[in-house]
């Protein structure tokens, strides 16, 4: 995307370059990662970047101010996950984006998704300063938009998790942490805010409170950093000590129930030349004939789950009719491979990845790079320069 920047990276290159990077990326993170980093962070014109940035603040806004959709939305929230004390505006906004190449020609972003929920915010940093660190590169380049550098930025992201609270008061919440690729993230978040993982299978309810062991005392939770979805709980069939419709004397970041408000359940309501064509499984009153340009997706799964690139007429006739409503039937996007790597041509999915405090913000670029159906690393695992990358700009 920026072809000085891209010779001068593939023309330095090295095996060795790459594993000191991995290396030195285990190391900082305290853990083996589990999913595939690609050899190259991603190098991006910055008024692209910004433009993205600007049009995911933009649907999310459209979306906060039109009361139909939210009402919709809420509608749309699983009974048994609808928590109380709904806060105003979610902490954390993910909006995913891939280009494509107009009718002229031209490269324009388009929406692939948004999701109001945490990414890797603690763990795209430390990503994109590996890169900069084992290739020895332009240390003028970039990597947090919204006009922050990295000390404003981990200030702003200790804020949204603490939300003034105590650290040992506030946890990070997860399904078996132990077991999650992002468990990487889940130490750097510690290690930033001096709070705790917890598993959600360990705290305990007494009252309107919960509690989680801290340092062999039982520690009430006043804050969570909610990483659970809910789909995994009920795949896992698992017990908690607590209902989530409970009335519970906690804050959450983010709350839960903005992982529905804002999520694909969005897409067929916004308006905006970025989004792509979408609509209801339920509501398509005849099937497009044309199926290979359409992507399948269930409505509330994570990391690509249940989609099916291209589907086929049985695909979708074998969904109940009860469970039509949750599936979404979007208008495939055919990515511009643009990223030149020694592997050929590589398409790449740009997240823009948000934090909402006193006001709506864009931070790090996380970028996944592809050259399969579909972006996400479990995709790509047995290609070369594919995988997690970082978006960086140098200013113009």
């Amino acid at each position: 995307m920026v072809p000085s920047l891209r010779q001068q990276f593939n023309a330095s290159f090295t095996p060795q370059k790459y594993r000191a990077f991995l290396d030195g990326l285990r190391e900082e993170c305290g853990t083996p990662i589990k999913f595939r980093n690609c050899e190259t962070p991603c190098f991006y014109p910055r008024r692209l970047l910004e433009q993205m940035a600007a049009y995911g603040m933009e649907l999310v806004q459209q979306l906060l101010n039109n009361t139909e959709y939210l009402a919709a939305s809420a509608r749309a929230i699983p009974a048994e996950f609808n928590v109380p004390h709904e806060t105003s505006h979610p902490e954390f906004i993910q909006a995913d984006f891939g280009l494509v190449r107009n009718a002229s020609g031209n490269l324009e972003p388009k929406l692939v998704e948004i999701q109001g929920f945490p990414s890797l915010y603690a763990y795209q940093t430390v990503l994109a300063q590996q890169y900069i660190r084992a290739y020895a590169l332009d240390k003028q380049l970039k990597y947090i938009l919204g006009g922050m550098g990295l000390d404003e930025y981990a200030r702003l992201l200790r804020r949204a998790i603490l939300g003034g609270h105590e650290a040992k008061h506030v946890v990070l919440l997860e399904i078996d942490p132990q077991e999650q690729k992002t468990q990487p993230d889940f130490l750097l978040t510690e290690r930033l805010c001096g709070i705790k993982t917890v598993n959600v299978r360990d705290v305990k309810k007494v009252d309107r409170r919960l509690y989680y062991e801290c340092e062999g005392e039982r520690t009430v939770i006043h804050r969570i950093y909610n990483r659970i979805i809910a789909d995994e709980l009920v795949r896992k069939k698992i017990d908690l000590a607590f209902d989530f419709r409970d009335d519970l004397d906690v804050e959450w970041a983010a709350h839960p129930n903005w992982f529905y408000h804002i999520s694909k359940f969005s897409i067929p309501f916004l308006k905006h030349p970025c989004v792509p064509q979408s609509q209801f499984l339920d509501q398509a009153r005849s099937l497009p004939a044309d199926l290979s340009n359409y992507v399948l997706k269930p409505l509330y799964s994570f990391a690509g789950t249940g989609v099916i690139v291209g589907p086929k007429p049985e695909d979708l006739a074998a969904i109940p009719e009860a469970r039509k409503s949750e599936y979404l039937l979007q208008e495939r996007l055919e990515f511009a491979a643009v990223i030149e790597t020694p592997h050929g041509p590589t398409k790449a999915e740009l997240r823009i990845m948000y934090i909402w405090v006193d006001d709506l913000r864009p931070g790090p670029v996380l970028v996944r790079m592809g050259r399969g159906k579909m972006m996400g690393v479990d995709y790509n695992r047995d290609l070369e320069w594919v995988g997690s990358s970082a978006g960086m700009f140098l200013d113009e």
